[in-house]
């Protein structure tokens, strides 16, 4: 296994994080609500630590996952950034398609979450980049 830089990784999945709280908390959060079908109620409900906690975690596989593909690779900064996007665009983004397939959701949540995937994606590789 290529060596692991795991500044890069932590910091990759909280900027991953941090876009997430941007997306869902400022720019998305009444219009992925309604789509989601979730009242406030509902929302504040959960538990959010272990929501946010469980996040962050799997967001860190993530950016395990897409460090060591950088890695064992030797991208260039420009594939960095196409392995980054890429993985959301196309693995992420088509997956949770497949499962909103089936769960009947609207095309306007999908096209929310799936914008979340790949802007958070090209900040984790943008922070990869600051590790080159």
């Amino acid at each position: 296994m290529a060596e692991i830089n795991w500044l890069a990784v932590l910091l990759g999945a909280l900027a991953f994080f941090l876009v997430g709280a941007i997306w869902y908390g400022v720019l998305f959060s009444k219009a992925w609500q309604k789509a989601a079908g979730m009242s406030d109620e509902k929302i504040q409900s959960g538990d959010m630590a272990l929501i946010f906690g469980l996040t962050f975690l799997a967001e860190l596989v993530i950016s395990l996952t897409l460090w060591h593909g950088i890695a064992r690779s030797g991208a260039s900064d420009r594939a960095v950034m196409m392995m980054a996007v890429g993985f959301g665009a196309t693995i992420m983004v088509p997956a949770i398609g497949i499962n909103y397939l089936y769960l009947r959701k609207t095309f306007a949540h999908f096209l929310i979450d799936a914008g979340h995937f790949i802007f958070g994606m090209a900040a984790m590789g943008g922070v990869f980049l600051l590790f080159r």
